[in-house]
């Protein structure tokens, strides 16, 4: 026995140094394990002097590695059928029956997850605080995104990985080569061309479960309210005030949820605004527009590199905990960041009675 056992780790030694996937090298060790069992079975009186000791030790054992796999297989059944987090309604994971997909890259039926999309989202399904629920929270939701540059393409990107089903972008410009210092969705390739449709060849690139919605033109009083009304969450990622406040004014209206982000050379801000969950809105937080030149823009200013990176993947990670119910967010808190000190710090923030947006709300 002692024989076989060394060789079973032999071959999971062996499936390491050549990088083969563990379920192959489990695959092989369970292959060895019967192929003994069987030898054994039908030959072993002739082979080796076995005792009834011997037989019952393999007989011990391999009751433990079936109960052991049985646990295993049971967890993951459980985790894709398990009860719903907050905030959504699902099942668990279903899979698309096996020969229904001619192709790896095609989408599985309403409510199933194909094999490739099972395989893309492991990680995800694997998180206790995710699971197989959350996964398809995600796949089953709509977000605007606003603005395709330096904290769009994070969240893009994050989010298109992460899973979530429909992406709306919004934004009216072109790329230009001083894009491409921060604004990493975008290539030297697309300069000159419209930021929605270099964003939108990205996230297909990434990942072609994705449905993709642009429109190349800025956020205003004319369309603001019929975009947002259409998904069911709201990132800002704009460069101005005039936008931020007419987003968080129709995302107050329209009682939906919005991440909201700022940077300016070495710094950042992040909140989740829900005041249809008794959060402050964006308003109550910042009641006064600075006044003209007194916050630069990255243009004016100049912005270190990663900083929209880091900013915006906490955008995506907020917009995931939110989607799935996992965890803690921001909601009611405002993270300030300052990256040239590697200093983070989190404000508890409160809704002001008088504001204009949401006051007496909630």
């Amino acid at each position: 026995m002692m024989v076989v056992l060394l060789l079973i780790a032999g071959v999971w030694v062996l499936g390491w140094v050549f990088g083969t996937a563990p379920k192959i090298r489990l695959r092989a060790m369970a292959a060895v394990w019967l192929l003994a069992g069987l030898v054994f079975a039908v030959a072993g009186d002739r082979l080796v002097n076995l005792r009834a000791a011997d037989i019952r030790s393999w007989g011990a054992a391999s009751v433990v590695l079936l109960l052991g796999t049985a646990y295993v297989w049971g967890l993951k059944w459980l985790r894709r059928r398990g009860p719903p987090g907050p905030g959504f309604q699902a099942t668990g994971v279903a899979l698309a029956p096996e020969g229904e997909l001619a192709d790896a890259a095609a989408p599985a039926r309403p409510g199933k997850f194909s094999e490739a999309e099972l395989d893309r989202y492991a990680r995800h399904i694997l998180l206790r605080e995710i699971g197989g629920p959350g996964q398809k929270a995600l796949r089953a939701a709509s977000v605007l995104v606003v603005g395709a540059g330096g904290l769009g393409s994070s969240v893009l990107l994050y989010l298109a990985a992460a899973g979530a089903g429909r992406l709306v972008l919004v934004d009216d410009d072109v790329v230009d080569a001083s894009n491409l210092q921060r604004q990493v969705i975008h290539t030297t390739a697309w300069i000159g061309k419209p930021k929605v449709e270099s964003a939108k060849a990205a996230i297909a690139a990434l990942n072609p479960f994705v449905e993709v919605e642009t429109h190349q033109a800025r956020l205003g009083e004319a369309n603001a309210a019929v975009l947002i009304a259409g998904v069911d969450l709201v990132l800002d990622g704009s460069d101005n005030f005039d936008t931020r406040y007419l987003v968080n004014r129709v995302c107050a209206g329209l009682g939906k949820p919005l991440i909201s982000a700022a940077i300016t050379q070495w710094e950042g801000q992040l909140s989740l605004y829900d005041v249809a969950h008794g959060t402050p809105c964006y308003e109550c937080v910042f009641p006064d527009r600075p006044a003209p030149g007194m916050v630069p823009t990255c243009a004016e200013a100049g912005v270190a590199a990663p900083l929209p990176g880091i900013l915006g993947s906490m955008m995506a990670m907020e917009a995931v905990k939110h989607l799935t119910g996992a965890g803690q967010t921001y909601a009611g808190r405002l993270l300030v960041h300052d990256a040239l000190y590697g200093d983070s710090r989190v404000f508890q923030i409160d809704r002001r009675p008088d504001c204009p947006v949401c006051g007496g709300r909630g």
